[in-house]
């Protein structure tokens, strides 16, 4: 049975005993109409009024599917995004009409790599079995042709090999010559030149697929690959407030004891976008700013690190809201780069977020504790994370609200300012005319003085 309360009180209820969809009337209808509790319906459906959600197993009819609520069918859809990238780091994607495969012969190291365990260990083996048989064969042609089966008795007869008597025995002189194991029992002797010609053949060409084989396997068996599955990222990464900014953020951890040397994350932002032009370009790729220009790309991973994207103007965050984010259809992906300290080899892992993956209002929970000389790591709380108070509004939004409310503050310094400036001004031109009016008085009567004394003088 699932209950469902709507925006209106509506409840939406799936009976057991039929698969239709019963739509009960709202709260305040049934209250009034029956002000105490209903005996007809069961207690537990009167006490529970959360939400519940609906499992894949069993499956509801297909009636009850097309009447479910809004939400419910939402999520349902939101199970089905197309990732580019798996949560494990390996590439969803399937390169399909091919028509040069000739160039994956071009590099057959490669390629021999690449292959699945089990086709590579066929091959491994099919390849030697083919060259055993094959130089079995040309020996056993050339005791053939000498007569020496002929003359397997004959004590007189000197055969290009000694005790080789049928193609069985040729194979397991084969098998000898090209693992050098060489028993002793069938030798090639002095007397056959074209033998000596096929043995020399022979050891070269099985060094050279010793060589490639054997290679190809080492390779295979200490690819970085196995290194990258002890690289672990957070289920979910989360977008909260660090330092007055709203950053996203995702968690990284490494679970071996030898380190990584040299690490560097990068993320990529994945989602189809259409130019002004009217191209669409399916899955475009937008770097994200993990610190690259400051440096905090380079980790140091010895403990589990939160990385930090801050959303800021040039972030493709930065119009993206919480009501948004549930809408849109993106994919975060996450690159780990290292090179393994015990080998030299660059490993790489690799793993994915969606828009249902990323939790706004969230951080990660501490995973690190300090005990008697040392730090611990708790790995059992390395995906947890809890909720903390977090604006809903995009950051732009955020960062207009926070601008305008510095704006009337800085209108009434401003303000202040300007008023302060004039006066300071007028005071400046009164003192500076006053100034002016008393030197010129005072230079007039020093004038009147030095004319009236030389009048006197002249007098005199």
């Amino acid at each position: 049975m699932l209950n469902y309360d709507g925006d209106h009180g509506t409840r939406w209820r799936f009976s057991s005993h039929g698969s239709n969809a019963v739509a009960d009337e709202p709260e305040s209808d049934r209250r009034s109409a029956a002000p105490g509790l209903n005996p007809s319906r069961n207690p537990m459906e009167q006490d529970v009024e959360s939400p519940a959600f609906i499992k894949p197993k069993p499956k509801l009819p297909k009636q009850a599917r097309e009447n479910l609520p809004k939400q419910l069918r939402e999520m349902d859809r939101e199970r089905k995004v197309q990732r580019y990238v798996r949560k494990d780091g390996k590439c969803n994607v399937h390169h399909g009409n091919v028509r040069e495969t000739y160039r994956y012969l071009t590099d057959l190291f490669t390629t021999l790599v690449d292959l699945k365990w089990g086709l590579n260990l066929f091959i491994f083996v099919l390849v030697y079995t083919v060259t055993w048989l094959f130089f079995g064969f040309m020996w056993w042609l050339i005791a053939y042709l000498r007569g020496d089966l002929d003359h397997i008795s004959d004590n007189q007869w000197t055969p290009c090999v000694n005790n080789l008597n049928g193609f069985v025995s040729a194979f397991l002189f084969s098998i000898e010559t090209e693992t050098t194991i060489g028993y002793g029992y069938r030798v090639i002797t002095d007397k056959c030149p074209e033998g000596i010609l096929l043995l020399l053949i022979q050891s070269v060409l099985g060094s050279i697929v010793n060589a490639f084989m054997v290679g190809c396997m080492f390779v295979k068996i200490s690819q970085p690959k196995k290194r990258a599955e002890t690289l672990v990222f957070s289920t979910n990464a989360v977008i909260s407030m660090r330092d007055g900014r709203l950053c996203l953020m995702f968690r990284v951890g490494d679970l071996r004891n030898s380190h990584i040397v040299e690490a560097s994350i990068r993320a990529k932002l994945i989602k189809s976008k259409q130019t002004k032009e009217g191209e669409f370009i399916p899955l475009n790729q937008t770097d994200m700013n993990v610190g690259y220009n400051t440096g905090d790309d380079r980790l140091f991973l010895v403990s589990p690190l939160i990385i930090c994207h801050e959303i800021n103007q040039s972030s493709p965050f930065w119009d993206v809201s919480q009501a948004h984010l549930s809408r849109e259809d993106l994919e975060i992906v996450v690159i780990l780069e290292g090179m393994v300290e015990a080998t030299g080899m660059t490993c790489q892992a690799r793993s994915s977020y969606i828009s249902r993956e990323i939790k706004w209002g969230h951080r990660f929970t501490p995973v690190l504790t300090l005990e008697d000389g040392f730090y611990e790591v708790d790995y059992n709380s390395f995906h947890d994370i809890y909720e903390t108070n977090t604006p809903a509004c995009s950051a732009r939004e955020l960062a207009d609200m926070t601008n305008r409310a510095r704006l009337p503050l800085t209108w009434s310094l401003a303000s202040k300012l300007s008023q302060q400036g004039l006066q300071e001004s007028e005071q400046e031109g009164q003192e500076t005319k006053t100034c002016t009016d008393s030197e010129g008085k005072g230079q007039q009567t020093e004038r009147n003085g030095d004319v009236a004394n030389v009048e006197s003088e002249s007098k005199v």
